[in-house]
């Protein structure tokens, strides 16, 4: 039954095949060689056909995963390792604490206070002082003083969650 469905070209090459003979009487040679590179060619076709229905695919080879193109590790924004990095080192010891981490704290702080309630932090100390809380005023006000031992602990999380709180409630 398979080999039914590959008649009607059968019969449309040997009909060409009679044509062209009829047509070219002298090239006899060279139109069934043609005729036979013709045939062959089908017939492979229709063995790789064949032969690729009776073998399912295993899936993509390693050839193929190979040239597939691996995803790329999408990188962390530089701004935001920064800042991870400053809370790190500001929990580890006083002087990152003072110098790293609290300078972004007081610009985030006195930028906030600025935009969203109209307060400068540096002139109207006591009002933003009531706006941001005891814990987060200690660490932002421009008067702290530099930490007399440099290794002495940082900032504990409790305290850092009421300040980053303070600020987002901003």
């Amino acid at each position: 039954m398979r080999g039914l469905r590959y008649a009607p070209g059968a019969v449309l090459l040997t009909v060409a095949l009679v044509v062209l003979l009829l047509t070219f009487p002298g090239r006899r040679e060279l139109i069934a060689h043609i005729f036979s590179l013709v045939v062959a060619a089908v017939l492979l076709l229709a063995l790789v056909r064949i032969v690729r229905a009776s073998v399912p695919p295993a899936g993509p080879s390693r050839f193929d995963a190979a040239l597939r193109r691996r995803g790329t590790k999408q990188e962390r924004l530089p701004e935001l390792a920064r800042i991870e990095r400053e809370v790190t080192l500001g929990q580890a010891t006083a002087f990152d604490l003072h110098y790293r981490l609290r300078p972004t704290l007081r610009r985030t702080a006195k930028e906030l206070l600025a935009s969203r309630r109209g307060i400068d932090l540096d002139r109207d100390r006591e009002v933003a002082r009531r706006a941001l809380g005891d814990d987060a005023w200690e660490i932002v006000r421009d008067d702290r003083a530099a930490p007399t031992d440099r290794f002495a602990p940082g900032i504990d999380l409790g305290t850092l969650r009421t300040t980053v709180a303070a600020l987002e409630a901003l």
